[in-house]
């Protein structure tokens, strides 16, 4: 029985994640949602700067702090390793849902592109950020990321066997894709307010500062093995591969 709670616990966590990102689309895209980053009434600036900053901050915390093999460590301690990173996932969606639901939209225009053909590219290019996205999270493997992976074998009675880590598609080309691709879909708008530029910037900002810690834990892990990776491939643009080496998993 205890089998069949962690396997559910871990698939209930996976579709919660995957809902949340599908919302994700909608709120940086202001589609489809209910809630978006430009929608609502607006407050003081100074009230939502506040609040958004906040909001940020605990998302990052949560998504940095918990990656860390030192905490992963510590906390395998108190949560079954099997669902480990399915509460890690839960977790992380669970910022991202207070993020969209207390974000203050602030509606100051940056730039607003009304020509329909620079509509059209934004929208696409926006698109292919978060098509990026979630093909590089199959590159790697999918599964393991959100945790269904462990829970099925947990499930099986069994340990996940030990992942061979190789390079492919995007990951010949660029270190962290996955992170490229956020960049991408953050900024390609063709109605740029405020608020989405806070967001945008910080976000950026958190990416540029996490990979750095994501790439000491992947040399601690890997060696010579990723330091020759990270010579020949490019963190965030793209540069021709020269051998191959290993796919870092992201966080």
């Amino acid at each position: 029985m205890s089998r069949v709670v962690v396997f559910l616990f871990g698939l209930i966590s996976y579709l919660v994640f995957f809902g949340t990102f599908l919302y994700a689309i909608g709120f940086v895209g202001n589609v489809l949602v209910p809630k978006s980053i430009d929608s609502g009434t607006a407050e003081s600036v100074s009230t939502s700067l506040i609040i958004n900053l906040v909001l940020l901050t605990i998302f990052a915390l949560q998504h940095s702090v918990m990656a860390r093999p030192g905490f992963k460590k510590a906390w395998t301690r108190v949560v079954p390793k099997p669902i480990e990173r399915s509460v890690y996932v839960l977790f992380a969606s669970s910022a991202l849902i207070l993020l969209f639901w207390q974000w203050r939209p602030m509606t100051g225009l940056v730039w607003n592109v009304e020509n329909f053909a620079g509509r059209v590219v934004l929208l696409s290019v926006f698109v292919a950020g978060w098509l990026i996205v979630l093909l590089s999270t199959f590159m790697i493997n999918h599964f393991e990321l959100f945790g269904l992976r462990q829970v099925y074998y947990h499930s099986r009675g069994a340990q996940p066997p030990d992942m061979a880590f190789t390079t492919r598609a995007f990951y010949n080309f660029v270190r962290h894709p996955i992170m490229l691709g956020f960049i991408i879909a953050f900024w390609a708008t063709p109605t740029m307010t405020v608020g989405h530029l806070l967001f945008a910037a910080v976000t950026t900002a958190y990416i540029l500062v996490a990979i750095q810690f994501e790439e000491r834990d992947l040399v601690n892990s890997h060696g010579e093995t990723y330091l020759e990776y990270k010579r020949n491939v490019g963190m965030l643009v793209p540069t021709a591969k020269k051998s191959s080496i290993v796919t870092p998993q992201e966080n």
